[in-house]
């Protein structure tokens, strides 16, 4: 057994109101730089729909991620190293611009200086890329106009699994939305794909990343990961992703996407697994096995056993501790409500979902019945095979039963909580029936619906110790150079510097620039520098920035020192 521990995110798809927070302040910390204006670390998808990219789950064209071989060893799809040197020059299989989409901003100006007239000026789209006038045909999140709409149920690379009926009656069943990021999989097929070895899972906390300076730009993490979650930077012809924010959770700071979310949907905590495990549970032959065989991959952390190894592999005690108060391990294996999210894929993955239960509530309320009431809830689960059916095509290979599996212990909670909120006198049978009892179903309500900030986050900070080893990893990365995602530590642009020295970029971007402001001298010592006026606060003003004091200026001196 050799237990390592894996930074992993949980999302209870009942919460998301689809307001794309999340994706908002994740653009804005990650990907507001020429040569990513398409690149969203975080999008949020309408169900049913294409995604984003479009139909990035259909894997026949995109050969994303792994499969087992007739020797029930595991191959990447889309080839192995002989054939990724082949064609290493020329990497077809990859999404174009169209599948993403054309990034475009507007001709303000138009609205500025166009002169007096009879109509309203209009400022047209304007593409990004080649600065021309053009139409707005699709964009990160364009399902959320069309969800369960025919023009995009028909791409649906889900529902085309399905049957005739699924496809033409599921418009009337339901809508939801899918938060997704990338996946920071146990057994990454993106890393996998990397020729130049610039794609690197961390040991410390399982979060996949890119060193930039190793980063050759062929594309073939790309093709490689089946969420097509990595992107392509055309201006430093570069691989980017989604970083889990890790220099926030180095600090014990959830991502900003959990930070900023609306609806309280996310989850952040550590798990203990067995890496010797992960290939032998990546490459059963049933895909419908795979949800267990990655449970079973997960190590409880209350375990004397499992905790004297993680001991013995170097995990400090706080991260145990963590480990122990996750809620990640919770939701996934003490409860089993959380499910991966395309298991087939053999990436197992680490963003987990809780499959949305209020559209069966709203069709049993709708109805007329009791949308809380257990039985009529079971019921009602056990009779819409429709959005179960399609929610196993997400989450469990097709395998429905994991799926109702979950659905009836969130509705068992419901009508549990229900009658102690009533206080109605309870039934056993409700938990009984789901396999839990009072005190599990109460303690899931508590994390699920009311859950304080330090439940939902349990981060552990980064160890003084590692500390040279992650400043060296954050380096590699390049978020602390010029251009790189963190933006920050480069030389001064065009409109200036901030004030302060540079601050490493473990350091999380609200200390690091409260630390830089407050600094005494500007950000290079060695050369005059601008000062950008935007984030100054008056600190490190550099000379030439104001006029001479009187007594810097020779005023009110003796003739000595004005001579």
């Amino acid at each position: 057994m050799r237990v390592m521990a894996q930074m992993s995110m949980v999302m209870n798809l009942d919460k998301c109101i689809g307001c794309h927070t999340c994706s908002v302040t994740c653009k804005q910390a990650w990907t507001n730089r020429t040569g990513v204006e398409y690149a969203w670390f975080n999008n949020v998808e309408t169900r049913p729909g294409v995604g984003y990219p479009r139909r990035y789950e259909d894997q026949d064209r995109w050969r994303g991620g792994w499969v087992r071989t007739r020797g029930g060893r595991l191959k990447l799809r889309a080839g192995g190293r002989f054939s990724k040197l082949a064609h290493i020059f020329s990497n077809p299989t990859l999404p174009g611009i169209d599948d993403y989409y054309e990034p475009w901003t507007y001709d303000y100006d138009t609205l500025l200086s166009a002169p007096l007239g009879e109509h309203t000026p209009v400022a047209r789209p304007k593409s990004l890329l080649t600065g021309e006038d053009m139409q707005i045909r699709w964009s990160a999140n364009w399902d959320d106009d069309l969800g369960g709409s025919g023009e995009t149920m028909a791409d649906d690379p889900v529902l085309a699994t399905m049957s005739t009926q699924v496809k033409a009656e599921f418009e009337s069943a339901f809508m939801f939305y899918l938060p997704r990021i990338c996946e920071h999989c146990l057994n990454p097929s993106c890393v996998a794909s990397c020729p130049s070895g610039a794609m690197y899972k961390r040991s410390e906390d399982g979060i996949v990343l890119v060193d930039q300076d190793a980063c050759r730009g062929w594309r073939m993490c790309v093709t490689g990961c089946p969420y097509k979650k990595v992107y392509f930077n055309h201006a430093t012809g570069k691989a980017e992703k989604c970083t889990m924010c890790y220099p926030r959770l180095e600090v014990g700071l959830p991502t900003v996407c959990s930070e900023t979310c609306v609806g309280r949907l996310r989850y952040l905590g550590l798990v203990l697994y067995d890496a010797d495990r992960v290939l032998e549970a990546a490459s059963v032959e049933d895909p419908a096995q795979l949800l267990d065989a990655q449970r079973s991959v997960f190590l409880d952390p209350h375990d004397p056993e499992v905790v004297r190894a993680a001991r013995e592999a170097g995990i400090p005690e706080d991260w145990i501790a963590a480990a122990q108060a996750s809620p990640i391990w919770s939701l996934i294996s003490e409860y089993q409500v959380a499910l991966p999210l395309h298991p087939e894929y053999r990436t197992m993955p680490m963003v987990w979902y809780i499959p949305p239960l209020s559209p069966v509530v709203d069709v049993v309320a709708g109805s007329g019945a009791d949308g809380e009431d257990a039985p009529t809830l079971f019921a009602a689960i056990d009779r819409l095979r429709i959005p179960v059916e399609y929610l196993a095509g997400l989450f469990t290979a097709g395998d429905t039963e994991p799926v109702t599996a979950s659905l009836q212990r969130l509705a068992a909670m419901r009508a549990h909580m229900r009658n102690v909120n009533l206080g109605v006198e309870q039934d056993p049978r409700i938990a009984a029936a789901v396999g839990m009892d009072a005190t599990s179903i109460e303690a899931m309500y508590r994390l699920l619906a009311i859950a304080k900030y330090e439940d939902r986050y349990v981060i552990p900070a980064a160890h003084a110790e590692g500390a040279r080893a992650l400043e060296e990893i954050a380096s590699g990365c390049s978020l602390d150079g010029e251009g790189g995602p963190g933006m920050g530590g480069g030389p001064a642009g065009p409109f200036g510097a901030a004030s302060g020295r540079p601050v490493r970029a473990t350091v999380e971007t609200f200390h690091a620039l409260r630390d830089r402001q407050r600094a005494e001298g500007p950000a290079d010592q060695g050369a005059p520098a601008r000062v950008n006026l935007l984030n100054w606060d008056g600190g490190g003003a550099p000379p030439g920035l104001f006029p001479p004091a009187p007594d810097q200026a020779g005023y009110g001196q003796g003739p000595e020192a004005r001579s």
